[in-house]
């Protein structure tokens, strides 16, 4: 029986409380031609200027299609890929530009859970070397010796101890995930990095590794980053949801604020077209309720060649000459909610 989703509490966002600092983050992969002469040809803007803050002990959910630069993005926050520009700063420091050995001391308090648990294991290690590794690694003597550290950590996320020696092909995707978060805790991190966790997993395991990433955050006072595609797993795990398209940032706001009063035509349509649950979906009257769905025209343009201005004006159903000439900044049309576009949905005449 699957365990019913947890919903976490609103989070006031505050930036002088922030752990997590993001200003202009971008990235761009170069597209080379030739085999001995290699020459640019172009750019992937994977990433373009995105900006936000993460506050101690909340979640921050971070959704959009596939390559709109989530994991790019998740990847560039724990220091596995080098920015092309912006500024990261980390509980204080600025970490965009740490070389290896700068930001190996960093790494105990910046994690990262990956999406894949079968890739993401050493089918050739067990459990206690996959989990120890971090101890070795960094170097940090326990008071109880590492076998006896990595059982406890097995013991938290809800894995038998005495699964110490075993291997990873012995485990389900979810156990192997749960694998990958003790690995994750084992230096007691501040901020954990999730790229897509449970959406290789089956559906009724998904909440079982939901509730218990939020327990451990109760229990731990972690901050996350989850990064998702699932409109419904975020709205049970962040406290603030971020949306991307094709590397841009559009709308960030709070979890309720952003589900209930979606501002950006992307956001509308992504969230036009989640699922209503059977029971929920039914009026007083007991009629089903209807979702207007809304299809956007289009395929989702390269980042090798993005639109000008806007990025969504070719798949916008409101998109006006403006949109095809002048950018539109991340502004705060909402306490708390900032929307990057010039044309937005639910919002009076006179806002």
């Amino acid at each position: 029986m699957t365990t019913p989703l947890s919903t976490p509490a609103e989070a006031p966002a505050t930036s002088a409380d922030a752990l997590l600092t993001v200003t202009g983050l971008t990235k761009h992969f170069p597209v080379n031609r030739g085999i001995i002469f290699r020459h640019r040809v172009g750019l992937v803007r994977s990433v373009d200027d995105v900006s936000f803050d993460v506050v101690r002990g909340e979640t921050l959910g971070i959704v959009g299609e596939s390559g709109c630069g989530k994991t790019t993005t998740a990847r560039m926050l724990v220091r596995l890929i080098e920015p092309t520009a912006g500024q990261i700063m980390f509980d204080g420091r600025d970490i965009t530009h740490l070389h290896s050995r700068a930001m190996r001391p960093l790494r105990r308090e910046v994690q990262m859970i990956f999406q894949d648990p079968y890739s993401s294991l050493n089918p050739r290690h067990t459990v206690g070397a996959i989990v120890g590794a971090p101890y070795r690694l960094q170097r940090v003597k326990t008071d109880q010796g590492t076998k006896r550290s990595v059982q406890e950590l097995l013991e938290l996320v809800g894995l038998n101890p005495e699964h110490y020696n075993r291997y990873p092909h012995e485990f389900s995707g979810g156990q192997r995930q749960r694998i990958g978060i003790a690995r994750t805790l084992a230096l007691r991190p501040k901020l954990i990095v999730a790229d897509e966790p449970v959406s290789a997993l089956d559906v009724s395991i998904q909440a079982q590794v939901i509730n218990l990433l939020d327990d451990l955050q109760s229990e731990l006072g972690l901050t996350y980053v989850i990064i998702a595609h699932d409109l419904s797993v975020v709205r049970h795990v962040a406290n603030r949801v971020a949306v991307m398209y094709l590397g841009n940032l559009v709308e960030l706001a709070s979890r309720n604020d952003l589900y209930e009063r979606p501002r950006h035509p992307y956001t509308v349509a992504l969230l036009s077209a989640v699922p209503l649950p059977e029971p929920a979906s039914r009026t007083a009257e007991g009629r089903r309720e209807r979702r207007e769905r809304v299809r956007l025209v289009g395929d989702v343009p390269s980042p090798l060649n993005p639109p000008p201005a806007c990025r969504f004006h070719t798949r916008c159903w409101k998109a006006q000459e403006i949109c095809r000439t002048v950018p539109p900044p991340l502004e705060q049309l909402a306490p708390g909610h900032h929307v990057a576009c010039h044309f937005p949905e639910n919002t009076t005449p006179a806002a």
